[in-house]
């Protein structure tokens, strides 16, 4: 089954694409000759995954899926939340952002975090939602080369690594993405899509 992921980001659809498996084939928006910036004005995970599935959906009328993924920190009253990708400003990198939270996160002895990931998918004309979440913590010193976006100062509970640490299967086994991708592969395989 063919499934377009309504972003430009590699990482995300690589990564999507070793969750799903061998019975699907997931395409970005690059892939079907979408360059637009889709815009992320929703003040909820759930309304920016919404808002991209649905613009390509309306414009290309082809079965797709998008996320939002927020990084919550307790002790910044769950920011970056829904802010996480461009928490350092506009088109600023992933190592900008980094650098903004554990600014932030100088002197805190609370370090509790949770990543949060929202699945929207628009199947057959019809919207479904899938959700994922892990429990962490912000590490004081950046640890690990893999991965991407804060992946190198988030380290799961019960987990001696980062997310930057592990291997991608590891990651994957156990990622907020994972659990979401994991909730809408087997919707799509229970309901014989």
């Amino acid at each position: 089954m063919e499934l377009i992921f309504a972003t430009h980001n590699r990482h995300k659809i690589e990564e999507a694409a070793a969750i799903a498996g061998a019975g699907f084939s997931i395409l970005g928006l690059t892939d079907i000759g979408c360059f637009e910036e889709i815009p992320e004005t929703a003040d909820s995970l759930l309304g920016n995954a919404t808002q991209k599935a649905d613009f390509v959906f309306q414009k290309y009328h082809c079965d797709c899926f998008s996320d939002d993924t927020g990084l919550e920190i307790e002790a910044l009253q769950n920011r970056p939340g829904v802010y996480s990708a461009r928490y350092a400003g506009e088109h600023c990198s992933f190592q900008d952002n980094i650098d903004k939270v554990m600014s932030e996160m100088r002197g805190q002895t609370n370090r509790n975090a949770c990543f949060k990931t929202v699945i929207v998918l628009f199947l057959c004309g019809k919207k479904y939602s899938f959700e994922g979440e892990i429990k962490g913590e912000i590490i004081e010193i950046e640890k690990g080369t893999s991965g991407f976006g804060y992946d190198p100062i988030f380290r799961p509970h019960h987990s001696p690594l980062t997310f930057a640490e592990m291997d991608e299967v590891t990651k994957n086994s156990m990622s907020h993405r994972a659990i979401a991708m994991q909730k809408m592969m087997d919707f799509l395989c229970k309901n014989q899509i």
